[in-house]
């Protein structure tokens, strides 16, 4: 299992490295947070490139395609974040709501951005640790996850929504009070009054996923939460999410993630203890 939080500083010397090789744009197994301090740098995501000048945020979902290429001849300095989206289950579909259409998040104001770099020092710091306290770390992560989506929501505020992107966006909303159910495709469709074809082809467009499987990624990820931090049985977890029988939860989970539900929650338990 792969680890459920890690945090790298990115140093010139590092920076340089990547420039100078040939990065092709590729995709990550896991949620990732670039928080770039000094320098220029070009982000290929969603399909096109944009010049981003430090001090600036980047959000990559987990399975899209990118590319963050360092521009020759510019100091660099800066930190990379991966971690699990159940690590934060809370906060995860919160993100893809807020950066689905602009991954990135520039800043003018020193105080704003000396606290997302305080938390990184802090993080890092705690990731270092011989014996890892990972409810400090979460909590940590918390707190700047919020600060970024508290600058990010006002960045969305003051930003015309565009029209491709508001079903998308009505479709999350619908899904956070509905995953728990067992409802079709069609079910989330017809709530937004469209056909099941046009809202997959919205959620090909931003997420690089079909509706089922973003459905399937938020009961997995509700069900690695509930079995980290819950005693509830398996049984009793599926059918909170919607599955009549153990066995078809069992099966689909360890499809998903190569782990029975009890060999997840013994090996985090394992991690977290």
């Amino acid at each position: 299992m792969e680890e459920p939080f890690k945090i790298f500083k990115v140093n010139n010397e590092l920076a340089l490295k990547f420039a100078k090789a040939n990065n092709k744009p590729h995709r990550h197994n896991h949620e990732t947070i670039f928080i770039s301090i000094k320098g220029t740098s070009e982000h290929f995501i969603d399909f096109h490139s944009t010049i981003l000048q430090s001090p600036f945020v980047s959000f990559v979902s987990k399975g899209k395609a990118h590319r963050l290429q360092p521009l020759n001849n510019t100091e660099s300095e800066g930190y990379a974040i991966q971690f699990q989206s159940e690590f934060v289950s809370e906060t995860i579909f919160q993100l893809y709501h807020l950066f689905h259409d602009n991954a990135h998040i520039s800043f003018s104001n020193d105080r704003e951005f000396e606290r997302i770099i305080t938390l990184c020092k802090m993080l890092e710091d705690e990731s270092q640790q011989k014996q890892l306290d990972y409810s400090i770390i979460r909590s940590l992560f918390s707190t700047l996850l919020t600060i970024l989506e508290a600058k990010k929501r006002i960045s969305v505020q003051n930003t015309s929504i565009d029209k491709q992107h508001k079903p998308f966006i009505d479709f999350l909303k619908i899904l956070e009070e509905n995953f728990h159910r067992p409802v079709s495709v069609s079910f989330y469709a017809e709530k937004l009054f469209m056909s099941s074809r046009n809202l997959n082809l919205i959620c090909h467009q931003v997420l690089q996923k079909s509706i089922s499987e973003i459905i399937q990624t938020r009961k997995l990820i509700e069900a690695k939460n509930l079995l980290i931090t819950t005693s509830k049985s398996i049984n009793e977890i599926g059918f909170e999410l919607g599955y009549k029988e153990k066995a078809y939860f069992s099966s689909i989970f360890k499809k998903k993630t190569g782990q029975t539900p009890s060999e997840f929650r013994k090996e985090t338990q394992q991690l977290f203890s």
